[in-house]
């Protein structure tokens, strides 16, 4: 896993603000996206437990969902300089408490 790209994920959910994540699609095509990350966790459907990044794709069709991605599908993650509101993504309640610890208020 490339530490900087972790670094720069946990910084952007730190600080509030949205990313532009460059990835390979599972079938190789390349694809940038808008993202507001959410964190670095399990997928907890997966039957093997793998780590991914999750994040909430704001510039899906037809409407934003969670995008879970392996570490090998990323080329680049950069902080954009739009924040988002946590509160208006995580409408869903959390099971078990976050990867990367974060001031989220109610939502830490």
């Amino acid at each position: 896993m490339d530490n900087q790209m972790l670094l720069l994920f946990a910084d952007a959910i730190q600080r509030r603000m949205l990313i532009s994540v460059t990835f390979l699609t599972k079938s190789g095509q390349e694809r940038i996206r808008r993202c507001a990350p959410l964190d670095l966790a399990p997928s907890e459907r997966a039957k093997i437990k793998f780590y991914k990044y999750h994040m909430w794709d704001l510039d899906s069709q037809p409407k934003p969902h969670l995008l879970s991605l392996s570490p090998e599908q990323i080329i680049q993650i950069e902080i954009t300089i739009q924040p988002f509101i946590p509160e208006q993504i995580v409408t869903w309640t959390r099971k078990n408490s976050w990867t990367i610890v974060r001031d989220w208020g109610n939502l830490s």
